[in-house]
């Protein structure tokens, strides 16, 4: 008894504190399932100091930001009456396991203050106190309004249900009212969609020191190097020349990494492979979204690309002609890849996406880029439905003819019924590429965001692409991959054939 009145005195003087019952209050299960005391780590606590009403996180895996947000909503709850809090994950099974955190975090407080701060309700997806204050979780969230709102994984949302991101976006943001708060965060999934804008826009404000409204998203990044914990014995690891390229390339931008970090990036690297560890433990906000997204039809293509320095500048050769692959559309876009061949080797120097726009629309814009960098035109293919495109035309012509009299030889790809075989053409193509990255941006973004579609229903991708921003212009690189072939192909040469013809003679 002596002991309980002893522990009470301590603590009760204390609860006022945030700041000490963040970090001495509450109790959490570590990966093994052990009970342990929640103590912020150096990056939730630079989250916490930071803090703005909307805050957009991109972070490296296992940071414990999820949990530290979880923490602080049950906390603020718990010693505010009348809040509401939400949490929207990309499953309900992900949902509820973070109001599962919430509730073992609770359940292993002091009975006083249990008794003091009574639930009135639970259930798997909310918790409601006598104090009007309540935590509740879903996939989305619409109607009413919330104080706090939390979105994970927002990445994944956006990347597999880009209209449930749009439907967040729109409704659960909006009940948040003005100097209310937000907490959206999530590891990268592709350089495109609502995540990959949400943490663009708050970036670019940021490096132009914008001052911030209570409307604007400010950016917090939190990369793998922040985890204490991610750290190895250098002496069991080996570090090749390319990662200790890569770690001097960090050097530069002011990131210092120790020996034993380094052993650390090394070993998981090798453990899953070079395609996930920028997406998962990223070094920089960059980096993050350089890989493409999960379910890629050219994943690995692009992530070997990067890897070999093949993705940068790559200049205009005006000794050779440039070649065009298109996909057309009107009402969906049409894209263009420029393409100028080395043999089996291929640069992509530059690309271009259009949509609502006409034949004639097309011609001026490949004239103007002509004019601009001194493009002479080779050859230009156009794919199998060339003829049946939505392109308004003079009555009675056709779509090949049309162009052809604006200066656009089209040579029509033949449709091949397979969509695999055409994707495989294009991986096999891009293997043998060298991309621009400031003239081809846009469509390095379409081909590291062309994906599987998600099957909800059986939580797997399906066998066929997904039809979104996306695919038009893999689809106009894939009329590359399947009609190009080079003028000339020099045959493979003998270097010892002149030393064997010289070996006959002497023997003669």
């Amino acid at each position: 008894m002596a002991d309980h009145q002893d522990f009470l005195s301590r603590i009760e003087p204390r609860l006022s504190d945030r700041e000490w019952r963040l970090d001495n209050l509450y109790f959490i299960q570590d990966p093994a399932g052990k009970k342990v005391p929640f103590r912020r780590n150096e990056a939730q606590r630079l989250l916490w100091e930071n803090l703005w009403y909307l805050n957009v996180i991109l972070k490296a895996r296992q940071l414990g930001m999820s949990t530290q947000i979880v923490i602080t909503l049950l906390d603020i709850c718990l010693f505010n009456s009348n809040i509401q809090a939400g949490i929207i994950d990309w499953t309900l099974d992900d949902a509820n396991a973070k109001l599962e955190k919430a509730q073992f975090a609770y359940d292993n407080l002091p009975d006083f203050l249990k008794a003091a701060k009574p639930l009135r309700k639970k259930n798997t997806e909310e918790m409601q106190w006598e104090n009007g204050s309540g935590l509740s979780v879903g996939t989305s969230y619409r109607g009413g309004t919330l104080q706090y709102l939390h979105v994970s994984e927002f990445g994944k949302i956006a990347a597999k249900f880009p209209e449930k991101a749009r439907e967040i976006k729109t409704g659960a943001f909006g009940t948040v009212h003005k100097g209310q708060f937000i907490f959206v965060e999530s590891t990268a999934e592709g350089n495109g969609g609502a995540f990959y804008d949400m943490v663009q826009t708050a970036e670019k404000a940021q490096q132009q020191g914008m001052p911030l409204t209570e409307l604007d998203f400010r950016l917090h990044f939190f990369p793998w190097w922040k985890h204490p914990g991610y750290r190895l014995d250098p002496a069991s690891v080996l570090i090749d020349t390319e990662l200790a390229a890569y770690f001097a390339e960090l050097a530069v931008l002011e990131i210092a990494l120790d020996a034993e970090q380094k052993a650390w990036y090394a070993a998981k690297r090798r453990q899953i492979g070079p395609d996930d560890m920028f997406r998962e433990y990223p070094s920089t906000p960059e980096e993050a979204f350089k890989a493409s997204i999960e379910g890629a039809y050219f994943k690995t293509q692009m992530s070997r690309l990067r890897l070999a320095k093949r993705i940068g500048r790559v200049p205009h050769d005006p000794s050779k002609p440039v070649n065009t692959f298109w996909d057309i559309g009107k009402w969906d876009s049409t894209t263009i890849w420029f393409h100028q061949s080395y043999g089996n080797l291929h640069h992509l120097i530059d690309y271009y996406e259009n949509s609502g726009e006409g034949v004639e629309f097309y011609a001026r814009q490949l004239k103007e880029k002509a004019l601009a960098r001194g493009f002479v035109y080779g050859r230009h293919l156009g794919p199998h439905d060339l003829d049946n495109s939505h392109w308004v035309l003079p009555a009675g012509r056709a779509t090949i003819d049309v162009a052809k009299d604006l200066g656009i030889a089209f040579e029509v790809v033949p449709r091949i019924d397979d969509k695999m075989q055409a994707i495989e053409a294009a991986r096999n193509f891009l293997s043998m590429c060298w991309i621009d990255e400031e003239h081809c941006a846009e469509g390095i973004k379409a081909l590291d965001n062309y994906r599987k579609e998600w099957d909800d229903r059986l939580a797997t991708y399906k066998k066929t692409p997904l039809h979104d921003w996306a695919s038009h212009g893999a689809d106009s690189l894939m009329t590359g991959a399947c009609g190009f072939t080079p003028d000339f192909i020099p045959p493979p040469t003998d270097k010892y054939q002149r030393q064997r013809s010289r070996g006959s003679a002497w023997a003669a």
